[in-house]
């Protein structure tokens, strides 16, 4: 009966190909960064400029990031061999996480394996037979797939995009129920557009909701001194989201892992009952200590901070100026529709040849004929890095007919 089953796998994989869909993983030969250097089925090395990486504040390969990774090897070795509440909690894992509630102004915080780990833990173990949860219709995957997994008790409703009138009408019709909770990202990762909090925290306050911000993409990017969506917005949200979930795979040193941070009676039933905490190994001491050095070059160097957002503005304006029209807002996620899937995946292709490597998206990860290019902007890229690449966009996107733009 295996059979069947490869049989079934050969034929779906043959489809991709024959409508040009295949994802296919390309190679980095050189460390993380605004240009690197692929290598392609054996092929020459082929230096490239990155516009597909989430270190927004070119951290990954910063030097005192790298040498905090290599003293924490040095001094714990190369991993836990165990989970947190066995013996897999080193003093670097601690240090973090006070670290990371001071940062988000929480109480307290936990770190995951990854920042899916995070949203599937935190909604499973709070939420019980009987709750309600609201989530935004283009909240990322790990908040999907979490609420997936809540048992059938529980009330799931997705409200339309950014929608807070639709938001607070469906809050109204469900206000006799005790445990309310909203669920949203805070900058949405293939759109780039940042939620509207402070409706969204006026609304949870009168129907004494709780809030969950997923903000992955705007630590490192949003606020004064980048702490993501709730600086952003300032003292009209300032203590009015109860619970943050964030990653350190994107601007905090491009590693590993996830956290979340919040009251001190949710991290303290996370450490009990959360189970992907519970049945997964902590992360290693090395992505901790890069983690907590990034937060620190984060705080003592803020120009990186106004550098990534001059870069995001340049970029966003060069493109317009090749006529083009990105989507998003000010975010480091810049969005080109392009239509079908397999436009986004041969225009990404053909970028690549050219010098730049940028993802093609397409469905499921985004709705049916909004494939897209996603360009990702760095503090690390120069002026004239952007103002080139913008270029191969623009000639690579004339070249693809039928090509939303």
């Amino acid at each position: 009966m295996a059979s069947v089953l490869w049989q079934r796998l050969d034929e779906t994989l043959a489809a991709h190909d024959r409508a040009g869909t295949r994802k296919t993983f390309t190679p980095l030969v050189a460390p993380q960064g605004p240009q690197s250097a692929v290598q392609v089925a054996g092929g020459p090395k082929l230096p490239v400029t990155i516009l597909s990486s989430n270190d927004y504040l070119a951290l990954a390969n910063h030097p005192r990031v790298v040498a905090a990774a290599q003293e924490a090897l040095a001094r714990y070795g190369a991993g836990t061999a165990s989970v947190r509440f066995i013996c897999g909690t080193m003093k670097i894992h601690d240090e973090l996480e006070t670290a990371l509630a001071a940062f988000h102004h929480q109480p307290a915080a936990l770190t995951f394996a990854s920042a899916w780990m995070a949203n599937t833990a935190l909604f499973a173990t709070l939420l019980q037979p009987g709750d309600v949860v609201f989530s935004d219709a283009l909240n990322h995957a790990s908040i999907i797939d979490g609420l997936r997994l809540l048992p059938s008790g529980v009330t799931k409703v997705v409200y339309p995009h950014n929608d807070m009138a639709a938001l607070e009408k469906l809050l109204h019709e469900h206000r006799q129920v005790p445990v309310k909770m909203i669920v949203t990202d805070g900058v949405f990762s293939m759109e780039g557009s940042i939620v509207d909090l402070p409706t969204l925290v006026d609304i949870a306050a009168r129907y004494q909701a709780v809030t969950v911000v997923d903000d992955c993409h705007g630590v490192g990017v949003l606020g004064a001194s980048g702490r993501g969506v709730v600086e952003h917005f300032g003292a009209a949200v300032a203590g009015r989201v109860d619970i943050i979930t964030g990653t350190l795979g994107k601007a905090l040193g491009g590693g590993a892992g996830g956290y979340v941070a919040g009251p001190v009676a949710v991290i303290e039933m996370l450490k009990q009952a959360a189970r992907p905490h519970l049945f997964s190994n902590a992360i290693s001491p090395a992505t901790a200590a890069t983690s907590l050095a990034a937060l620190q070059v984060l705080q003592e160097e803020p120009g990186r901070l106004t550098q990534l957002h001059s870069n995001v503005k340049h970029f966003r304006a060069t493109l317009a100026q090749l006529g083009l029209r990105p989507g998003g807002g000010t975010t480091g996620i810049v969005p080109i529709i392009l239509g079908e899937t397999a436009l986004a995946i041969e225009a990404a292709a053909k970028a690549l040849t050219a010098g730049v490597m940028v993802t093609g998206f397409g469905y499921p990860v985004v709705p049916e004929g909004q494939a897209r290019l996603r360009a990702q902007i760095s503090a690390g890229h120069t002026t004239l890095q952007l103002t080139a690449a913008a270029q191969v966009l623009a000639d690579v996107v004339r070249q693809i007919p039928a090509a939303g733009r």
